[in-house]
């Protein structure tokens, strides 16, 4: 099987995101050996782009240097695309990621994704520190948008341009997790790509805002959306409800204001946990953008996930803290794929 042989499940193209962890008792150079490890394993089993996510002040991701990673895994791999999921803009001037972005371009043609979100990826405080300001809402994400763009299109070039980046063409995604992004994309015409791994409730109100107001542009014909789903696959069910825990742990941890590193699988709950805590886990398991299971499992949940939402292609976060059953779970997903 050729590596860049194009693979599919239910007609559509699987992704990966990768929130490179740091794993308790470990550090960001092991992080980033795993996501290496990780790009490789998956780009043999012909998914169709690798992204990384910007997050700061959080111990437990390694990827805040988003770009950095992205040349990283970029180079150790050969044909997979590789972007990000994603840049939030209003942390950076758009020259800034205009270079960067047209440097990675550069050295890997044909492979890059610019995927823009809007959120600070961090709190108040870090984003402070980030921008000098907290002046910046959001609101002027469209114009920064806008800006960003004009670096690439030659035919706008101003007093300032940016060298590399000029005249490439690296596809730009729109990244939300409301309306707000999902009206933008449509309005220009670009893909769009909906975190419903950790918003759930509005993916079908983003989608349907997203393909009434789609505009055809010269990028676009017609909308493409790419949604985030949270998939954690073992052999049986028993044990990827076991591996879930890592995950759901962090998500409490961040619900309590104390990001911790990513924290091994737990067997009691009941000693971890309160009874309230238990409760959301259980409801974190029945959404739909969470599919923890055997094969047999998240076959039938994720092609049902498809069927009710028109997604174009699934981008899959397997926050795994074990990187064997990490590997094993985007696997046991390949294997659905024809």
């Amino acid at each position: 099987m050729s590596s860049n042989e194009k693979k599919t499940f239910n007609h559509i193209p699987l992704s990966v995101l990768d929130l490179a962890p740091i794993n308790v008792g470990s550090n960001a150079e092991q992080s980033f050996k795993n996501s290496v490890e990780l790009a490789q394993h998956v780009e043999k089993l012909c998914f169709n782009r690798y992204w990384l996510a910007e997050h700061h002040n959080m111990p437990g991701i390694a990827s805040s240097a988003t770009s950095v990673i992205i040349g990283h895994i970029a180079g150790a791999t050969n044909h997979i695309r590789v972007g990000s999921g994603g840049i939030m803009l209003p942390n950076h001037a758009p020259l800034v990621i205009a270079e960067q972005f047209g440097t990675l371009e550069s050295l890997y043609p044909g492979r890059i994704d610019l995927g823009l979100g809007r959120a600070p990826g961090s709190d108040q405080a870090t984003a402070y520190a980030l921008r000098r300001t907290l002046q910046s809402t959001g609101d002027d994400f469209p114009a920064q948008v806008e800006e960003l763009e004009s670096f690439f299109d030659q035919g706008l070039a101003g007093r300032v341009r940016a060298f590399p980046g000029e005249g490439l063409e690296i596809p730009l995604w729109l990244l939300g997790s409301s309306g707000f992004s999902a009206k933008l994309a449509a309005e220009k015409g670009l893909p769009f790509s909906f975190a419903s791994h950790f918003s759930n409730d509005y993916t079908l109100p983003a989608m349907q805002i997203y393909h009434q107001h789609f505009k055809p542009s010269k990028v676009l014909k017609e909308p493409y959306a790419m949604l985030g789903v949270n998939v954690i696959a073992a052999d049986t069910d028993e044990r990827a409800k076991w591996l879930a825990t890592s995950q759901q742990q962090q998500m409490f941890d961040l619900m309590r204001g104390m990001p911790k590193q990513f924290q091994p699988p737990i067997d009691d709950l009941n000693a971890t946990w309160t009874m309230r805590e238990q409760a959301t886990f259980e409801e974190k398991l029945a959404s739909t953008s969470t599919i923890v299971g055997s094969p047999e499992t998240v076959k039938r949940k994720l092609e049902s996930f498809i069927k009710d939402t028109r997604a174009n292609e699934i981008i899959i976060n397997s926050h795994i803290f074990h990187q064997e059953d990490r590997l094993r779970s985007y696997e046991l997903v390949a294997e659905m794929m024809d």
